[in-house]
């Protein structure tokens, strides 16, 4: 089942990369946007169609649009059941509102956000373009982190209160281990891990971080503390030099930080919404006319004469985990249900409305099994139309495995991708049985029937066994990879082993083709699909299954009650994994995470799976 999003084509160029990020990304549009303002035409059935417009559709002229950024943002484009915010709608509200002749500006209150520097990336690039339209953006937090000002310093203005917490002190990256703990409990794991830095399983199977992960969380924390600088530095129109002497004197001071020109002023919200009135003529006894951002998010695009065009994309979006199957009727799996997603994929090849397809992939990755069935059906798909992979926070392990079928692969410049290896885990209970007194017997018939026996360790032949099967799993995965990605497979394993890259550093060691976000995407896909660039296309969802009455009041009670974080904890897991390390955070000096997980979870899921 399908449902119809489009999106303005604005003007598409092409412009140079940077030399390392690859030559073949150079030759690709860069889904840059050029503002255009409408004509009296245009204007005029826009004027039309917002007369006839739906009532909940109706916006006062000289409204305000108020985008409450805050918690987490997922990459799905959300029902009208589904609570919190999704990246999709985000920008497409950004889109919108520069176009919508009643929409005067956008007020940005900011809160502590829970996701990657993809998305951040990806929001602060529609804030950009809004900008182009001539209206006003004005930010406002209370509380400030690196991600919260990295979107914030695009905006025109900022405020803050006089009670504002700053903590803009650098960016800390954290890798959490168990192995002590279990060790005390009597759990010895056994963890087969193909891949030098493939750092999946370190945390349950060590007390301290290893060299490799080391070198490779390193690496990436100086990527995205180099580009969080640079970015802020030409925003505020500061000297790169002075942005870290900032950092490093541990300002925290509201008045320090306006006259240093990192805020506009300091203002209550209220005085903010004074000042606001004032910029729009409003009496300060009237209400400012806010439009909240749920609401606009049901404002068509056909309403704003930003339809258009006869040929069709298909958008596939895939975040979370990855696993084969779902569950049960009651309790869905969260995450990319490998069954599920074929359904879409074949849908998609089979039907000839569309010129090309786009897949967004947001995961950690998950069963090696489940990305591989899903790589072939990629595979499948590619060979009849054009498929352009799009990356946004995490397209790792198997998150990888599905980008790589693709002709193309796009990422953000901080996506975190590759770790292209794989883990097959083992707990050996034995010790932990024997305190508590708990005995299982086992009757087997076959000489590796007991392979998982929870209560023991390996044989000889059965440890030799578990590597060989791991082995011959990651030994797919490069291979496949190396084909995908036209190169030797000896260079491929050089990049392989399991590391994680950042967007720019894959790029540059051929993994990935172009930099850049959604609209870039679009472009690509136009252009392999030989569309016009100035010619408008069709962006056509393809939606999940819509959920019955029964299943969204289970989800509303899960959620109201908190159930749901502990049901996806105690999902079971079986087989090889193509799995980030999930036990990575990627924190300001006091914000939120980029990957997280909660490692008491995991030992519960893999306690029920092998007990």
């Amino acid at each position: 089942m399908a449902s119809s999003s489009e999106i303005l084509e604005l003007n598409l160029t092409t412009t140079k990369n940077q030399e390392e990020k690859g030559d073949l990304d150079d030759h690709y549009p860069s889904g840059e946007s050029e503002f255009k303002k409408p004509g009296p035409q245009k204007n005029f059935m826009v004027k039309l169609r917002l007369l006839i417009a739906y009532p909940w559709e109706r916006v006062r002229k000289g409204s305000i649009l108020n985008i409450k950024l805050r918690g987490k943002i997922t990459d799905q484009v959300k029902s009208r059941f589904s609570s919190g915010l999704s990246l999709p709608q985000i920008c497409e509200n950004l889109i919108k509102a520069a176009y919508d002749p009643r929409i005067s500006g956008v007020y940005l209150h900011i809160e502590t956000l829970k996701c990657g520097w993809a998305k951040v990336e990806e929001i602060r690039r529609h804030i950009l373009d809004f900008r182009k339209s001539g209206k006003f953006i004005v930010g406002y937090a209370p509380v400030w982190h690196e991600k919260e000002y990295y979107i914030a310093c695009a905006c025109e203005e900022l405020y803050a209160p006089p009670s504002a917490y700053f903590s803009l002190y650098g960016l800390t990256a954290h890798a959490s281990f168990i192995g002590g703990v279990l060790e005390k409990v009597g759990i010895e794991p056994q963890v087969e891990r193909i891949g030098k830095y493939k750092s999946f399983g370190d945390r349950i199977t060590r007390k301290n971080i290893s060299e490799e992960n080391r070198e490779v969380l390193t690496t990436m924390l100086d990527n995205i503390y180099t580009n969080w600088i640079d970015t802020v530095s030409q925003s505020r129109g500061k000297k790169k030099e002075d942005i870290e002497s900032f950092i490093n004197e541990g300002v925290y001071q509201v008045e320090k930080l306006k006259e240093d020109g990192w805020i506009t002023d300091i203002k209550y919200e209220d005085e903010v919404t004074s000042m606001l009135k004032k910029k729009l003529g409003i009496a300060e006894k009237k209400k400012l006319p806010l439009v909240a951002y749920k609401k606009y998010s049901k404002i068509r695009k056909w309403s704003l004469g930003l339809t258009g065009g006869k040929d069709q994309i298909a958008v596939i979006r895939a975040s979370g985990s990855i696993s084969r199957v779902g569950g049960s009727f009651f309790e869905p799996n969260s995450g990319i249900i490998a069954e599920k997603f074929i359904e879409k994929i074949r849908k998609v090849r089979e039907s000839k409305r569309y010129k090309a397809v786009i897949i967004r992939i947001d995961s950690p990755g998950g069963e090696a099994v489940a990305s591989d069935l899903m790589w072939r059906e990629i595979r499948l798909l590619a060979e009849s139309k054009p498929v352009v992979a799009s990356m946004v926070d995490l397209a790792a392990s198997g998150g990888y495995y599905m980008a790589m079928a693709a002709q193309t692969i796009v990422s953000e410049n901080l996506t975190l991708t590759g770790s292209i290896g794989v883990v097959k885990l083992k707990l050996n209970f034995g010790k932990l049985h024997e305190r508590i007194g708990f005995n299982n017997e086992i009757i087997s018939k076959g000489r590796f029937a007991e392979l998982y026996a929870a209560d023991r360790p390996f044989r000889p032949d059965e440890e030799k066994l578990f590597s060989e099967s791991a082995q011959n799993t990651y030994k797919r995965f490069r291979d496949k990879a190396a084909a995908s990605r036209s190169m030797s497979v000896e260079k491929m394993e050089e990049i392989a082993q399991g590391r994680l890259w950042t967007g720019d550093d894959a790029a540059s060691k051929g993994l990935v083709d172009a930099i850049g976000g959604f609209s870039r995407a679009v472009a690509i896909a136009k252009h392999k699909a030989k569309i016009p660039q100035h010619k408008k296309v069709r962006l056509v969802e393809v939606s999940k299954q819509s959920l019955s009455l029964p299943q969204i009041l289970f989800r509303m009670m899960t959620s109201a009650t908190g159930l749901n974080h502990l049901k996806d904890g105690l999902i079971s897991s079986d087989g090889v994994q193509a799995r980030m390390d999930d036990g990575i955070m990627f924190q300001g000096s006091e914000g939120s995470s980029l990957a997280v997980a909660d490692p008491i979870f995991n030992l519960l899921k893999d306690y029920l799976n092998f007990v």
